[in-house]
């Protein structure tokens, strides 16, 4: 299973709307087939696992790191190939959230007379689909904060110059986690201020996640970076808006841009709408990637599943600019309890990635 794993990991940049899965088949305690899913409409992995042991898969066992699917999507089911292959048992890390399968597939198989074993390294089967299981139990996808600050928690100086706070190695880290999502969001405040382009700028990238701007008023200017029509070409641009103040609408969306009208009733854009309408789009990841200002909003919302701190080795004082603009708190126990699992030094920086206490997974 671990190995498993492994080959699901190879899916980790390519496979999105769908989850990253892994397939190992073993007759006498001998590997005979291995797979993975690479990407949507391809075969699975138990697909390219059981292709490589041919006849020899009758009678293994079949280790999955995803419940087979029991429905036909862009590809035929998983289970119907492993029932045809005559496999004698099926250990499964986890059951597939999805609504079409949810044990289905399980009981497809047991009622082919064929074993069925789920648990095996579960937690880690979840780690590598945090994304798609949010979207599948709760329609909204799992939404990562980064924050970029000064070991004394500031992100910009107070003109709202942030270039750079971190360095290099911590800069590649973060294009790695761009990858791997399905959305990059973003706000106005930093369009404005930095004018970035928020694509994957890694060597052989063969997916651009969507961008999204949070635009309240639509300010987003149509020269901006993130409006570069060859960029646009290979990842698009949605904006979101709660009103067009400014008559810029249909300058925008001539540009190539999506505009998507979500008003909350107070000016501002609806977050949880936002995040809603992406998940219907197929998007499991999203990037964060803001200021004080739309990260404080995501956090008051209680939109963010994660955070990933990248702490570098200076101090920006008391009137630089913070994580998270939210409303003071007066009693601590207001405060977001975190909960950190993974710390490690990236360069000169320190990464440390957290949950709420209050995760939804």
């Amino acid at each position: 299973m671990s190995l498993a794993l492994r080959l699901a990991e190879q899916g980790l940049y390519t496979t999105q709307p769908n989850p990253r899965v892994g397939c190992v088949i073993v007759k006498n305690h001998q590997i005979i087939g291995q797979g993975a899913h690479l990407k949507a409409g391809e075969p699975h992995a138990e697909v390219f696992a059981l292709r490589e042991a041919g006849t020899n898969a009758v009678g293994a066992d079949a280790y999955v790191t995803l419940e087979p699917c029991n429905h036909h999507g862009r590809t035929p089911p998983c289970v119907d190939a492993l029932i045809n292959a005559s496999v004698k048992r099926v250990i499964v890390a986890m059951q597939d959230p999805n609504p079409l399968v949810a044990g289905n597939g399980i009981k497809r198989l047991q009622a082919h007379g064929i074993e069925v074993e789920v648990g095996l390294m579960e937690a880690e089967s979840k780690s590598l689909n945090l994304g798609f299981i949010s979207r599948m139990t709760s329609a909204l996808p799992y939404v990562r904060c980064k924050v970029a600050a000064s070991l004394d928690g500031r992100t910009a100086l107070n003109n709202g110059k942030s270039l750079w706070i971190t360095g290099e190695p911590a800069r590649l880290d973060v294009q790695h986690w761009r990858a791997q999502s399905c959305a990059i969001v973003t706000g106005i405040g930093t369009v404005l201020t930095d004018n970035p382009s928020m694509n994957v700028r890694l060597e052989n990238t063969s997916r651009q996640p969507l961008r999204v701007i949070v635009d309240s008023s639509l300010q987003t200017p149509t020269d901006c970076k993130m409006l570069n029509s060859e960029l646009l070409s290979i990842s698009p641009l949605l904006i979101a808006y709660a009103q067009d103040a400014n008559d810029k609408a249909a300058a925008l969306t001539a540009t190539g841009a999506q505009l998507l009208h979500l008003p909350d009733g107070r000016g501002r854009v609806d977050l949880q709408a936002l995040l809603a309408n992406l998940a219907s789009r197929g998007v499991n990841d999203v990037l964060l990637e803001a200021g004080q200002g739309l990260n404080g909003a995501f956090l008051h919302a209680g939109l963010v599943d994660e955070f990933i701190f990248y702490y570098a080795p200076k101090l920006m004082g008391a009137d630089a600019k913070g994580m998270f603009a939210i409303p003071v708190l007066i009693e601590m126990q207001q405060a977001t309890d975190l909960q950190i699992f993974d710390v490690r030094q990236i360069g000169q920086d320190i990464r440390v990635r957290t949950k709420p206490v209050k995760s939804k997974l």
